[in-house]
């Protein structure tokens, strides 16, 4: 019997050299001719004003969101308009929705029934409760960049407590959903670095963000189930930490990390899904169909020898131009043309 889209992909989260490269997306590709092989798995235990493709919303932390054609749909914090403007007061400003009465045994049904193609179609990752999730990324949505560093810097007790009421809120939804699910995948994320450097300090990161992070993911250590880490930029320096609170798989694993060196320090035990150059010609608007494809065979040439690696490209601009949609057609045809290569 052919293996699954799922089944290859779970061989690569589990250590295993698949039969070809799988692909991670963070979303459906209409150009794709295979069967997804993961899909997020979010239980939302409070009424959300998130609508995929919608101009503007609002989080659970009340910070309001806009997005553009300029980010590709995607959403970012409306600018000036921070909630915070200095971390002491968080509990006077801050009040996460009472989930203390919500039917968990409903929104888990819920759930489930947007698994693409029903339970065990595809690797579910479960992604917590409600919208959100991460404590470096909010705090900085919440009172802005600027703010938000020199507050881990000068008030990290007051971090620390915003941080433990966070983690609260987390684990309580959590707890009471994670056994409910058919959960393959225990995923967390938090965009802790810019494209060339961190924003904070690895002891920061250490001391301030990861007692936290490790509460969430005990519940995945506890049963079994593989961590997947979600973190944009040069976040190498964390990788240790990610490591001691259960990692094995990171997206978006970009190329302003060594990573070829930490491929061959970690090897199959942590799968870096991602490793395409973005920045690099196939990135740029008008890339010729060439160089994307070329940009694909390299990609996984490079990266795919042994396993321990997913494809996940990226093509950015807005949504309606036609040239951004057909380097998005050309990239898909190429890594399904290509994905068994390495491995025949």
């Amino acid at each position: 019997m052919p293996l699954s889209e799922k089944d290859n992909f779970m061989k690569v989260i589990n250590g295993e050299t698949p039969e070809w490269v799988p692909r991670y997306t963070f979303g459906p590709d209409k150009f794709s001719t295979k069967e997804m092989a993961t899909a997020s798995l979010m239980v939302n235990a409070i009424p959300s004003t998130f609508v995929p493709g919608a101009a503007t919303w609002t989080d659970m932390f009340g910070v309001s969101y806009v997005a553009s054609a300029q980010t590709s749909g995607a959403a970012l914090p409306v600018p000036d308009a921070h909630i915070m403007e200095d971390v002491r007061d968080w509990h006077k400003i801050l009040t996460l929705p009472d989930i203390t009465n919500v039917d968990w045994d409903a929104v888990c049904k819920a759930a489930i029934d947007m698994i693409p193609g029903g339970v065990g179609s595809v690797a579910t990752q479960f992604g917590g409760v409600g919208f959100g999730g991460g404590f470096f990324l909010p705090l900085m949505n919440m009172m802005g960049f600027t703010n938000g560093l020199i507050a881990m810097h000068e008030e990290p007790e007051a971090v620390h407590e915003l941080y433990n009421y966070m983690a609260d809120w987390y684990v309580y939804g959590i707890e009471r959903t994670i056994d409910k699910l058919p959960v393959d995948i225990f995923t967390v994320g938090d965009d802790t670095a810019a494209a060339f450097q961190p924003f904070i300090s690895p002891k920061q990161y250490h001391d301030l963000v990861v007692p936290y992070v490790s509460r969430l993911t005990k519940f995945a250590q506890d049963r079994n189930l593989p961590v997947m880490m979600h973190c944009c930029g040069r976040c190498e320096d964390f990788i240790e930490d990610w490591i001691d609170f259960g990692v094995t798989a990171w997206n978006p694993a970009q190329l302003t990390n060594d990573l070829d060196s930490i491929k061959k320090k970690y090897g199959n035990s942590l799968v870096l899904m991602g490793c395409w150059d973005s920045s690099g010609e196939a990135g740029y608007m008008y890339a010729s169909e060439e160089v994307v494809r070329q940009a694909v065979r390299d990609c996984i040439d490079r990266f795919a020898p042994g396993g321990g690696f997913m494809f996940l490209g990226s093509v950015y601009g807005p949504e309606d131009d036609p040239a951004v949609d057909l380097k998005r057609k050309w990239m898909t045809e190429e890594y399904e043309a290509y994905r068994e290569t390495p491995y025949k």
